[in-house]
């Protein structure tokens, strides 16, 4: 498909509004980049905000930001942390600003693909066994691919490409640890963004290598390369919210998403409205909690505040700067918006899924009104007083 491609159809079913305004996003200007070489953006703080992933975070009076809490956090990226790190002296901060090198060559024969449906059903499987907790599959869409990727030794645009014959994304969810989530925003609860990016570093390197054993492309990548969450859209995971984020029917907002670009044969997963943006239409729980405000109130809309902002499709866009400056003085990272949203429930309990239902559904009014009665953040030091 090529950048001037007509919009696929699935793209209403997903919930994604493209504009005749839409431009490829450049991944130098994500607000985590930005940080390195826009001055707007740039301060002490943010430079220490980095510095403290690397322990060298000044500990602190206030519950959850003691020397533990960021030795939690720290430990918990370690894994992808190494993965990270192996090639940054050659501009390739791996899983980040490029994709993952592979460790597996393609095997010279391929396996016959005799139903790619079966196929999906086995990517699925093998992808559970190795601690994927969500797997959908949809079409390569190169819209969705940043227009350019990031040297990380001078911050220049380098190339964004891919393989010739890449036919289909795996998507990928890891689930954020519910216990520490809860509490946000505090350098413990960062541990859970941290096991998840290592668990997911994992997992789709392996689900990639598995590929390649069988003779095809597999591209394993994280944050890089692409957009995941019009990916995770299309590959029916979930549906894009106000907090900015995909709500699966599973584990609402608390996931991390990785993606696998593939050429083996597969069959594609559909969108699954489920009336999450009719939820949001009458939900401000996230954008009332954010602490410096940088999440919409209102309907969604085109464009947004700065340049980290997707030009070009309709929906609800944070302010990056605000949200960024808010982390940059935590020295940790802040999901207060993943924490207060309503679908943030354990669906694996009975009541919870009849409250998803409600939710769903034109009680959705009830079920704002039932959420209103659920307790607010826990005590990082509850977390660590736990048996």
């Amino acid at each position: 498909m090529s950048d001037t491609s007509p919009p696929p159809r699935a793209d209403a079913a997903a919930g994604i509004d493209v504009t005749q305004d839409f431009e490829r996003f450049a991944q130098r200007n994500d607000i985590f980049t930005r940080a390195f070489w826009d001055q707007s953006v740039r301060s002490k703080a943010s430079d220490a905000f980095f510095a403290s992933y690397r322990m060298e975070a000044t500990p602190r009076r206030g519950d959850g930001f003691g020397q533990r809490d960021f030795a939690l956090r720290n430990a918990s990226w370690l894994i992808s942390d190494i993965m990270t790190d192996r090639f940054a002296d050659q501009g390739r901060r791996e899983g980040f600003q490029a994709p993952i090198s592979a460790d597996t060559p393609i095997a010279p024969v391929q396996l016959e693909i005799d139903s790619p449906e079966n196929m999906s059903h086995e990517i699925k499987k093998v992808a559970r066994f190795f601690k994927a907790d969500l797997c959908g599959i949809t079409g390569c869409d190169p819209r969705w691919h940043y227009s350019s990727r990031v040297d990380v030794r001078d911050l220049s645009d380098a190339p964004n490409d891919l393989p010739e014959g890449i036919t289909s994304v795996i998507v990928l969810g890891h689930e954020m640890d519910a216990d520490l989530l809860d509490t946000y925003p505090a350098a413990t609860a960062g541990a859970a963004t941290g096991r998840a990016y290592s668990q997911e570093a994992a997992s789709v390197m392996q689900l990639a290598a598995y590929i390649r054993n069988l003779g095809y492309e597999a591209i394993a990548s994280m944050n890089d390369t692409a957009l995941v969450i019009p990916y995770a859209l299309k590959a029916g995971l979930g549906e894009y919210a106000r907090n900015q984020m995909v709500i699966t029917p599973e584990f609402g907002p608390r996931l991390r998403f990785s993606k696998i670009f593939t050429s083996l044969p597969l069959a594609h997963d559909a969108p699954k409205p489920l009336g999450v943006r009719a939820f949001c239409d009458i939900c401000t729980k996230c954008a009332d909690a954010c602490p410096v405000k940088a999440l919409p109130y209102g309907a969604p809309q085109v464009g947004g505040a700065n340049i980290s902002a997707l030009k070009g499709v309709r929906k609800w866009t944070s302010d990056a700067e605000k949200c960024f400056g808010f982390w940059a003085k935590l020295a940790s990272d802040c999901a207060i918006c993943m924490r207060v949203c309503p679908f943030n429930r354990d669906f694996s309990r009975w009541y919870h899924r009849v409250w998803l239902k409600l939710a769903l559904s034109p009680l959705r009014r009830a079920a704002l009104w039932l959420d209103a009665k659920r307790g607010g953040r826990k005590r990082p030091s509850h977390w660590w007083g736990r048996r």
